[in-house]
Formats: structure tokens, C-alpha cells, sequence
């Protein structure tokens, strides 16, 4: 599949549109979501991911369709990780609800940028080097591994970036509505809201780290990399508000997405040594090893994938666990907003 200048120009145009309408008409009207408004925007997003995944089908055949669809599957299910670091990093910095659509827009935008950067730097490394599926294997096993030793106080540790903002630009102690500027004493000063924002999508650029090799260990077409990649980014606000009370309840995450991650790093392990050039691995020959085909590849994530979920769902902790304190909020909008106004002053 190689889709021409006009095809790329399209998609990237429809992306930016797709963002542009978010900011419209959600993050720049502070409010609480409904799970009624959560769980068709979600529905939206992701039936827009699966039509894209028919067209590809249809256009580009078989093989092009179960590459893409086992990439978006594979982001998507990351990206559900994403978001319980998320909400970590939100509460860290007591991020009102009403404010943190416009801090996960802003947060995702940014992402879909680095990621694309990373995205056509890993297609070079593709092409120029064979050992770079060697390469992407080690980083996913290494990942898997450190994804069943993570901790939850990990996800409390302030990056590095923020650390570095607070040092060197002046930011108010509270709130000023979702504001990113603020002035206080005729001096212009950064809200927390900029920090929050740096925050995630630091963060979410270091999961880039696991999902780049991991969307490669699948397939090595540039275009359905970025929109696998596109697809599971956008739908990612609408769906923290959809399911940020059942991410407590999804005990066995992590140790599914490690298996997800291990899994397509031996399929790349592997594919290396079929495709091997390395001189010191059999005499630069290649190694007459199994090769996963794709759509082995992609029923093993959705098995993996749905064993994770029903487990944990069946699960006496998983099902004993819940959040009372969002439910409340998310009935009880007045109170929030009452909250909000006195916990945050105006600066203005």
C-alpha cells in the first residue's frame, strides 16, 4: 500500500479537523461529560478507526486491513494505560474535572506530533537498517518487563520537563479558570494548567517508547503506522471520561499489555532473524525461524487483550473496586464548579 501525496494530504487534513472540532466544541467550554456524551463521542471515534480499517481492506486487500487493525488495536490497548497514568498525573496536580478536557486536547495534540516525528525517524531505521527489528524486539521485552515491575507512585514522580518549566518560568500557585496565562500584579505568569499540560504529554511521548516499535512489530507501512497511531490518539480524551471508574477495576492491565508487548516482541525477534544480515548471527545469513503471520498476530492480541479484561472484571478485587468520589462529581456538577471557584481564585 502507498498511498499518494493527495491521500496523505487528506488524512492529515481530516486529523487536524477532527482536533479542531474537539477544542470547539468540548475543551473550550469547560464542563464535566455525561457518560451518555462520553460513550457516543467514544462510540464516534472509534467507529470512524474501524470504517478507515474496512476502507483500508477494501482498497488496499487482506493483508494492508489486518496490519492496521492489529496496530490500532494494539494502540488503543496501550493507550488505556496511558490513561490511568493520566489520571495519576491529574490528581497530583488537583486538576479540576470541569478543566481536564482542555489539559487532555492540548496533551494529545502535542503527542500526535512527536509521535509522527518518531514515527517517520523509525520508518528510516526500518528501511536503512535490518537490525533495527532486533533493535525494537529488545526495547519490547525490556518494556514488558519494566510494565510488571511499574509501580503506581511511579506515575507520581514529576517529569523532569515540568521540574524544569517550574525553574525557569514563573507560574501562579492556583488556578485561574483553564487559563494558561494569567496576570497577577500586572505581571503575566504561567498557570498550573501549562504544567499539567507538559506533564502528560511528556509522559505520553515516553509511552511513545513501547507503542512506535511495538505498531513496527506489526507492520512497516508508514501510513497505516500514523493512522493506527492517529485513530487511537483522538478518541483518547472521550474515552478517560468514559472509563477513568473502570481503570481501577482493571487489575490484570498491566500484565496484559506486558504479554501484548513481550508477544510482538518475539514476532519481531523473529522476523529479524529470518530477515537477519547481522555477520556475527549466523555467518550475516538468514536464521530459518517460524514467522508470525499478521493475522495470527492480531487474533493472539485480541485474545490476550480480552483474557486480561474478563479476568479482571471477574475478579473479587477488580470488582469490589470503585470510585465514589467521581461518580459524585460527575452527578453533581454544580458542586464541582462550587468547588472549583473556591479552591482556585481569579488572579484577574
Amino acid at each position: 500500500m502507498q498511498p499518494t501525496s493527495l491521500i496523505w494530504t487528506a488524512t492529515v487534513a481530516v486529523i487536524i479537523t477532527l482536533l479542531v472540532v474537539d477544542f470547539v466544541f468540548h475543551a473550550r467550554r469547560p464542563h464535566i461529560p455525561t457518560i451518555k456524551e462520553a460513550a457516543w463521542w467514544s462510540a464516534a471515534y472509534v467507529g470512524l478507526a474501524i470504517l478507515f480499517g474496512f476502507g483500508v481492506l477494501l482498497v488496499a486487500g487482506k493483508q494492508a486491513g489486518e496490519e492496521y487493525f492489529a496496530g490500532y488495536l494494539t494502540e488503543k490497548a496501550l493507550s488505556v494505560d496511558n490513561l490511568f497514568v493520566f489520571l495519576v498525573i491529574m490528581s497530583s496536580f488537583a486538576v479540576p474535572r470541569p478543566y481536564q478536557q482542555k489539559v487532555l486536547l492540548f496533551g494529545i495534540a502535542f503527542s500526535l506530533v512527536a509521535r509522527t516525528g518518531l514515527i517517520f525517524v523509525g520508518a528510516s531505521l526500518v528501511n536503512s537498517f535490518a537490525w533495527t527489528f532486533y533493535l525494537f524486539g529488545t526495547v519490547l521485552l525490556v518494556s514488558a518487563v519494566n510494565l510488571l515491575r511499574r509501580r503506581t507512585t511511579d506515575a507520581h514522580r514529576e517529569p523532569t520537563i515540568v521540574r524544569w518549566v517550574r525553574r525557569v518560568i514563573p507560574t501562579t500557585p492556583g488556578y485561574d479558570g483553564n487559563r494558561l496565562l494569567t496576570r497577577v500584579e500586572d505581571r503575566r505568569m504561567l498557570t498550573p494548567m501549562v504544567l499539567v499540560i507538559v506533564a502528560v504529554a511528556a509522559t505520553d511521548v515516553l509511552f511513545a517508547v513501547d507503542s512506535i516499535p511495538a505498531i513496527y512489530g506489526l507492520t512497516q507501512n508508514v501510513y497505516l503506522v500514523f493512522t493506527a497511531t492517529a485513530f487511537s490518539l483522538l478518541g483518547l480524551r472521550q474515552l478517560y471520561f468514559l472509563i477513568d471508574g473502570l481503570l481501577d477495576r482493571l487489575i490484570y492491565l498491566a500484565k496484559g499489555l506486558a504479554a501484548v508487548l513481550a508477544f510482538i516482541g518475539v514476532r519481531l525477534v523473529l522476523h529479524a532473524l529470518h530477515e537477519n544480515t547481522l555477520p556475527f548471527i549466523n555467518n550475516g545469513q538468514p536464521v530459518p525461524v517460524p514467522d508470525i503471520d499478521t493475522g495470527s498476530a492480531l487474533l493472539t492480541i485480541i485474545l490476550i487483550l480480552a483474557v486480561t479484561v474478563i479476568a479482571s472484571l471477574l475478579h473479587p478485587t477488580g470488582a469490589q473496586r470503585a470510585t465514589p468520589a467521581r461518580d459524585q462529581d460527575e452527578h453533581r456538577p454544580e458542586d464541582q464548579h462550587r468547588r472549583v471557584d473556591d479552591g482556585a481564585p481569579s488572579h484577574r
